[in-house]
């Protein structure tokens, strides 16, 4: 508080409006979250209604292929998953994403992927 003095006139002040950001920005990320999470949701049940058509033999190969796609999305969410109970988590997940970003692997599912739609069609 004695460092705020000298560089702030209202030292207080300048805290109130550093937590309310941050509280701000938090609930945005949630926010972000909870989007994301309620997709992938939809997309999973989307995949199991697909399996379920294909063990009665009515589903098409594009069909199939979506569903593929949102399993491996699912795959990517459960090995991340593994990394959550370690402890530590909130260092390693993003050192692992930001590593296989950089070898070119793709973790997240695509749910939570920053990429634009123009970058997948390539």
């Amino acid at each position: 508080m004695k460092h705020l003095t000298k560089f702030h006139k209202a030292p207080i002040r300048v805290i109130k409006i550093n937590r309310t950001r941050a509280k701000i920005n938090l609930r945005r990320t949630m926010v972000v979250l909870k989007v994301a999470l309620a997709q992938e949701k939809d997309e999973t049940k989307e995949m199991l209604a697909i399996y379920g058509k294909a063990t009665q033999g009515k589903a098409s190969k594009q069909e199939m292929s979506i569903a593929h796609a949102q399993f491996f999305d699912v795959l990517k969410g459960i090995g991340l998953g593994v990394f959550a109970v370690l402890p530590f988590a909130p260092i390693t997940i993003p050192l692992l994403v930001k590593v296989a970003d950089l070898v070119g692997v793709d973790l997240l599912p695509s749910s939570f992927s920053t990429k634009n739609d123009s970058d997948e069609t390539k």
